[in-house]
C-alpha cells in the first residue's frame, strides 16, 4: 500500500473532533467511509466530514474493496468481533482504548492478528502527544535521579466534563464497557505507566500469577458499575505505582493529578491537562504544552507510517494487554 485508506467502524460522537477529522490530515491517509448502525447518522456525519461513502453495516464496511484499513471506534463490546473480523479481511486494524472487555479478549483479538498475519494496533494514543513524550525522556534521562514510586489520583463527578458526550450513558453499564468510567479513563493512565516503567512484575502471595492488585466498589449505587477503585503494580525495575479512582465525589474537590517522585525531585502532571511541573532541589519548572486541535492525530500518523511499513508499531497487542490484565485484577 501506497495510501492508507481508512474506514471508521462506529462514527459517534467520540470521533467528531478527537479522531475522526485527523484521518484526512496526515501524511498518505484518507478517510473514504463510515459505519454507524444509524443509517440516518451515518449519512449526516459523512456528509458533514466530506466522507465519500457511509455504511450502516460494518459487515459492509470491511469488504468494501477501497477500504484498506480499520478504525474501531465503537464501545468496547463490539470491538473483539469487529476486529477480528476485520483482520480475518486481511484488513490491519487501529482500535479504541480500552481494547476489549477484559484481558481474555483482547488475548482472542492478539492470536487473530497473529493467526491472518494482519497488523493490529491499539489507540493508547497519549504516548504520541509531545507532554508525554517530554515526561518520559525526563525519567530516561533520569532528571529526577531514580524512579521510586509514582502515585496517582483521578477524582471526578459523576458526570465528568472529560468524558466525551452520548446518547446514552453506556460508560456505566459494564456488560457494554467492561465496567464503569474507571474502564474508559484508566486506561489511558494505566498505558502511561507502563509506557514510562516498563512491564509489571508478579506479585507475591498470590496462588495465580498477578501483575496489580485492587479494591473496586460501587459506592453511590448510581448505576450498576463500580466507581471506586484503588490499585497498585510493582513493575520490574522496582517502581511502585499507587492509584486511587473515585467518580463520586463534587464538583470542588475533583482532581487529576499523577506524581513521579525520583531519588533527587519530582515530576507532577495531569494525564488529561497541558502542564508539567518539574521539581528538583526545591526549584519547580513548569512546562506547558499547546492543545492538539485532534488528540489522536499525532497517533494516527504513527499508525499510517506502521501499517505502510515505514515505522515500528506505535502501541501493540501485546502492550495493550498489560493495561487489561491490570484493569481485570484491580477490579476482580
Amino acid at each position: 500500500m501506497s495510501e492508507i485508506k481508512w474506514g471508521i467502524i462506529g462514527c459517534g460522537d467520540v470521533t467528531e473532533i478527537k479522531s475522526g477529522p485527523a484521518f484526512n490530515k496526515v501524511p498518505n491517509s484518507s478517510l473514504v467511509a463510515v459505519m454507524r448502525r444509524d443509517a440516518a447518522r451515518a449519512e449526516d456525519y459523512a456528509r458533514r466530514h466530506g466522507v465519500p461513502k457511509w455504511y450502516n453495516d460494518a459487515q459492509q464496511l470491511i469488504d468494501d474493496p477501497e477500504v484498506n484499513a480499520i478504525y474501531i471506534a465503537t464501545p468496547p463490546l463490539q470491538h473483539e468481533e469487529y476486529t477480528i473480523k476485520a483482520l480475518a479481511a486481511g484488513k490491519p486494524v487501529y482500535v479504541e482504548k480500552p481494547m476489549s472487555l477484559n484481558a481474555a479478549a483482547a488475548e482472542r483479538m492478539k492470536a487473530a492478528s497473529e493467526k491472518y498475519e494482519v497488523k493490529l494496533s491499539v489507540a493508547h494514543y497519549r504516548r504520541a502527544q509531545p507532554m508525554f513524550l517530554k515526561i518520559r525522556q525526563l525519567l530516561a534521562e533520569k532528571a529526577i535521579g531514580d524512579v521510586r514510586f509514582a502515585q496517582l489520583q483521578m477524582l471526578q463527578p459523576p458526570n465528568p466534563v472529560l468524558i466525551a458526550a452520548s446518547e446514552t450513558n453506556w460508560r456505566v453499564d459494564p456488560a457494554i464497557s467492561g465496567g464503569g468510567l474507571f474502564h474508559d479513563l484508566a486506561p489511558h493512565q494505566l498505558d502511561l505507566m507502563i509506557y514510562f516503567f516498563g512491564e509489571p512484575a508478579a506479585l507475591p502471595n498470590f496462588n495465580e500469577v498477578r501483575t496489580g492488585q485492587g479494591i473496586a466498589l460501587n459506592q453511590s449505587k448510581s448505576s450498576t458499575a463500580d466507581d471506586l477503585v484503588t490499585g497498585q503494580i510493582l513493575f520490574k525495575n522496582g517502581v511502585v505505582f499507587n492509584g486511587m479512582w473515585c467518580f463520586s465525589v463534587s464538583e470542588e474537590d475533583k482532581t487529576d493529578l499523577c506524581e513521579v517522585v525520583g531519588s533527587h525531585g519530582k515530576i507532577r502532571f495531569s494525564v488529561f491537562g497541558s502542564k508539567v511541573t518539574f521539581i528538583k532541589n526545591g526549584i519547580e519548572e513548569e512546562l506547558i504544552f499547546d492543545p492538539i486541535p485532534h488528540v489522536e492525530q499525532p497517533m494516527i500518523q504513527q499508525v499510517t507510517a506502521y501499517f505502510l511499513n515505514q515505522a515500528d508499531n506505535p502501541c501493540s497487542a501485546e502492550q495493550a494487554i498489560l493495561s487489561m490484565r491490570l484493569i481485570d485484577q484491580f477490579t476482580s
